[in-house]
């Protein structure tokens, strides 16, 4: 998965997201990237996309990155 500009979205990238939340890259499904904290077996369901945690601790799927909804910090 990409983000806008082209480069790579990556395990512990911070973002920003549509309500101008900071949240954390946890979960790369597409190049199979996962932080320890959230193993893929526990996100088998999540065949594409990414998964961010947010500072308040919700989880959060993206399927694109091509949208204002997600911008890197």
């Amino acid at each position: 998965m990409k983000y806008v500009d082209g480069s790579n979205v990556r395990i512990g990238d911070r973002v920003i997201l549509e309500n101008n939340e900071i949240a954390i890259v946890v979960l790369v499904a597409d190049s199979d990237e996962q932080n320890p904290e959230f193993p893929k077996n526990e996100w088998a369901d999540i065949q594409e996309g990414i998964l961010v945690k947010t500072a308040r601790g919700a989880l959060v799927q993206f399927h694109d990155c091509h949208s204002d909804s997600l911008l890197r910090a």
